[in-house]
């Protein structure tokens, strides 16, 4: 299964849903496909005018370049996500959460596609680490059984 992940660059979700056996979804993965691809413009822009104009399906021509670069890179991904996983109130160094506007249209575009989400908080001790993890692993096995009940 493939599960969207937000922050969408954390390493640890990643590898949290690897674990389980899913596909996570990430913007390193996407920039990663568009380096092997040739697609990728050279640093620090990493998106070329087609980028732009696609992302345009997602958000208007009025928001901020901001937004619009992100959406290059993380429409793609919801598009293709068929669960996803927020961890809201990250700290600093748990993923960069970007700007406020694209977090929104992102977690707009992940309802408005009506896959299943988890929603938790970040830990701040172990004991809030532990049940995360419980957390993620619960609803990634929730999902992917009502996922094989649904295709038999």
């Amino acid at each position: 299964m493939k599960v969207f992940i937000f922050p969408y660059n954390s390493l640890i979700l990643y590898d949290l849903v690897e674990r389980c056996g899913h596909k996570p979804l990430a913007s390193m993965q996407e920039l990663t496909r568009r380096m092997h691809r040739g697609t990728a413009a050279p640093p620090p822009y990493h998106i070329d005018f087609d980028d732009l104009q696609s992302s345009l399906e997602s958000c208007s021509v009025d928001v901020p370049s901001g937004v619009r670069g992100r959406q290059a890179f993380l429409a793609p991904l919801v598009k293709e996500a068929e669960a996803a996983i927020f961890i809201t109130d990250p700290e600093y160094a748990f993923g960069v959460s970007g700007c406020a506007r694209a977090n929104e249209l992102v977690w707009h575009q992940v309802v408005e596609k009506g896959i299943p989400t988890l929603t938790v908080r970040y830990p701040r001790n172990y004991e809030q680490a532990e049940r995360l993890v419980a957390s993620v692993t619960r609803f990634l096995k929730q999902v992917e059984s009502a996922g094989a009940e649904n295709s038999s």
